[in-house]
């Protein structure tokens, strides 16, 4: 497409990486924000001046106000997301809810959920959890009648992923969350492949709890997660991962057990992360103007191009085709996937390899398209090369 005719790339010159390389990782980090440079120094600059008065000023109330970003960005209620370290940390506040001793005990969840993850869920075995997890076929997809069966008048949790992170397939999210209540369990949906480049919304879903973070597609940088939780489950679940921020009146200092107070600091524990909140603002406000809409129109229409020149040089695509049930990144499996990938970041093509996937390919709304067909040009080159040296 023509750069005249994309009015998305407008937004090119905030993003400084881009003037030097050719960005396509966006679903691993996304490029940052020029303005990072000003958020992060007007920390500084506060911490300097102000010092301790600066969380009475606006540290405290920080961590409420990036929720409320966030949560416009999935159609959350306002004060309905609080906001933690990393996805992890989110699943166990989760987790922290709920007894695994009685005889709702099942976890459902699917082997191509992110690894850190699993490992958590894993973990919760000998608190009782009884984890059942639903594997894939073909490395690409899940069977949702397979994880459909398997949530049971025994789940008490589903910890599935919106948008599987090797693959880019998009889970039918409303038939799980369905069967969910229909027993009685809750879905903990992870949107961290899905927000800021595929349309969510969380009460169109009736998702009981949704969580990510803003590092890839929101380009908000690493050290901030997001949890919504539902309203009517956060006025009255009470999370046992807790601590001084959740607490009805913090500067009490009150000795003793924990007084719940409101969503969203109900469902936080310890300090936050300042630096980290400030970083991601300027990302977020310019996916806010942007619109993930007009993101998601653009991502299918380079997710298929990147299809299509694969097809052309004869390589395995490890991502759906149907555009309607892809995320925004395609893995392309070739000959020396691995070295290939090296290779390309040598050249400032920058991708990343996934073992059982290939290269994966993100490009985001500051990608002209010309970049995608440069970026599986090189791999041809890269590939014509090695052949020769063989």
């Amino acid at each position: 497409m023509n750069v005249m005719l994309d009015n998305l790339l407008r937004y090119r010159s905030e993003f400084p990486i881009l003037e030097r390389t050719n960005y396509m990782i966006s679903n691993s980090l996304g490029a940052m924000p020029r303005g990072v440079y000003d958020a992060l120094k007007a920390y500084a600059d506060t911490w300097a001046t102000r010092g301790v008065r600066a969380w009475e000023e606006r540290w405290w109330m920080l961590s409420a106000e990036v929720g409320n970003g966030l949560g416009a960005l999935m159609n959350a209620p306002k004060d309905s997301v609080s906001v933690h370290q990393n996805v992890t940390t989110c699943q166990a506040v989760v987790a922290s809810c709920f007894d695994f001793s009685g005889q709702r005990n099942k976890v459902v969840y699917s082997d191509l959920n992110f690894p850190s993850v699993m490992y958590f869920w894993e973990a919760q075995r000998p608190y009782g959890a009884q984890v059942h997890m639903v594997k894939t076929d073909d490395g690409i997809t899940v069977s949702t009648e397979r994880l459909l069966d398997a949530i049971d008048e025994q789940t008490l949790l589903v910890p599935i992923s919106h948008v599987i992170f090797r693959s880019a397939y998009i889970q039918d999210a409303k038939a799980i969350i369905e069967k969910a209540h229909k027993v009685g369990a809750h879905v903990v949906l992870d949107t961290f492949q899905s927000l800021g480049t595929v349309p969510v919304d969380v009460q169109a879903l009736n998702v009981d709890f949704a969580c990510g973070g803003v590092l890839k597609w929101l380009c908000g940088g690493p050290g901030v997660a997001y949890l919504y939780v539902r309203p009517d489950l956060g006025s009255k679940l009470e999370p046992k991962l807790t601590g001084w921020f959740a607490h009805q009146d913090s500067m009490a200092f009150e000795v003793g057990p924990i007084r719940y107070t409101n969503p969203p600091f109900r469902f936080m524990n310890g300090t936050t992360h300042i630096p980290s909140l400030e970083a991601c603002r300027p990302g977020l406000k310019i996916i806010s103007e942007v619109g993930v809409e007009k993101i998601r129109e653009k991502s299918k229409r380079q997710t298929a191009r990147l299809i299509q020149l694969a097809d052309e040089n004869g390589w395995r695509v490890n991502s759906p085709r149907d555009p309607e049930k892809r995320g925004g990144t395609v893995s392309i499996d070739m000959p020396d996937s691995q070295q290939v990938s090296r290779a390309l970041l040598a050249r400032e093509i920058l991708v990343d390899w996934r073992p059982k996937a290939g290269i994966r390919f993100s490009p985001h709304f500051y990608n002209t398209d010309e970049e995608v067909d440069a970026a599986l040009a090189a791999v041809e080159e890269i590939l014509k090369e090695r052949r020769v040296a063989v």
